[in-house]
C-alpha cells in the first residue's frame, strides 16, 4: 500500500482514484524536495493496480505559487542555480508517469506552478484560477518545461503570447485556449476532477494507459531536452542586473524597471 504522506504530498483513495495533494501553506511554492515528493507518489502509483488515475491538487487559495524567490536558499539567493538542475530531474519523472493526471486549479498557477498543472493530461479550473509563465517580468528565461509543454497544449502562438508578455490568463480565456478543459464553481472543484478521473478510471486500465502513452509520445524526453535549454539560458540570465530588479519588482508589485544588462 501506498503511504498517506509523502512530504507535503497528501494522499487520498478514491476507489480507483488517488488524490495527491500538495499541502505547503500558503502558497504552495516549488522546490526540490516537494517536486522530489510528487514524483515519488507518482512512481509508487504507477505500481499500484488498484489505482487507475490521479488528481493532483493542492489545499488553500493558490494551486501553485511557482519558485520562491524569498526564502532562503530560493531561486534568487546565493546558489540558487544549484537547486534548478535537481528540481528539472524531478520534473521530468512526472512525466513520465503512467497514470493519467486530472489537475484541480483553484487559484493561480504561476511560473513553475503553471508547469506543474501542465504536467495533467486534462485541467479543471475554478473561475478564480489565474495561469501566467511570468519569466520575463523576473528577467528571467521559463523553466520546467513550459517552453515545450505550453505550446502542446495551447499551440505555439499563444504560448508564445504567453511567455513574452507574462500576463495572467484568467479561467474563461484558458478554457476558450484550451488550457482547462472546464471551468466550474470553486465548491465543486475537487469533486468535478474526481468525477473525470473517475469516468478514466472505470475503463480498462492497461488500454487507457496504452492509449495514453500513444497519446504523449515521447513527452517525458522531449522534456528532459529541454529543460537543458532552459537551465542554460537560466543560468546566465540570473546574473544579470535585469533579473535582481525582475526579483524586486515582483516582490513589491511593480513593473520592473529594466535595463537590457
Amino acid at each position: 500500500m501506498i503511504a498517506d504522506a509523502y512530504g507535503d504530498i497528501r494522499i487520498e483513495r478514491h476507489g480507483h482514484v488517488v488524490v495527491c495533494e500538495i499541502d505547503k501553506p500558503p502558497h504552495n511554492h516549488v522546490s526540490v524536495k516537494l517536486i522530489t515528493d510528487l514524483a515519488d507518489a507518482f512512481e509508487a502509483l504507477d505500481g499500484d493496480a488498484q489505482c487507475r488515475a490521479i488528481v493532483l491538487a493542492s489545499a488553500g487559495r493558490t494551486f501553485c505559487g511557482g519558485a520562491d524567490l524569498q526564502a532562503p536558499g530560493g531561486l534568487s539567493a546565493s546558489g540558487g542555480m544549484e537547486a534548478i538542475n535537481p528540481l528539472y530531474t524531478a520534473a521530468v519523472r512526472l512525466f513520465g508517469c503512467k497514470k493519467p493526471i486530472v489537475a484541480a486549479v483553484q487559484g493561480s498557477a504561476v511560473g513553475a506552478g503553471l508547469g506543474l498543472a501542465l504536467v495533467a493530461d486534462f485541467r479543471i479550473a475554478a473561475p478564480e484560477a489565474r495561469f501566467s509563465a511570468n519569466f520575463v517580468k523576473l528577467g528571467f528565461h521559463p523553466g520546467f518545461g513550459i517552453s515545450h509543454t505550453l505550446a502542446r497544449v495551447v499551440g505555439e502562438q499563444k504560448a508564445a503570447l504567453m511567455m513574452l508578455t507574462g500576463r495572467r490568463v484568467k479561467a474563461d480565456e484558458a478554457l476558450a485556449w484550451g488550457l482547462v478543459d472546464a471551468v466550474v464553481p470553486a465548491e465543486t472543484l475537487r469533486a468535478e476532477a474526481l468525477a473525470l478521473a473517475q469516468e478514466i478510471a472505470e475503463n480498462a486500465p492497461l488500454a487507457v494507459q496504452s492509449t495514453r502513452a500513444t497519446i504523449r509520445g515521447n513527452l517525458a524526453e522531449a522534456v528532459r531536452a529541454q529543460t537543458a535549454i532552459e537551465f542554460r539560458e537560466q543560468s546566465w540570465l540570473r546574473a544579470t542586473a535585469d533579473f535582481a530588479e525582475g526579483v524586486r519588482a515582483v516582490a513589491e508589485r511593480r513593473p520592473g524597471v529594466f535595463v537590457g544588462g
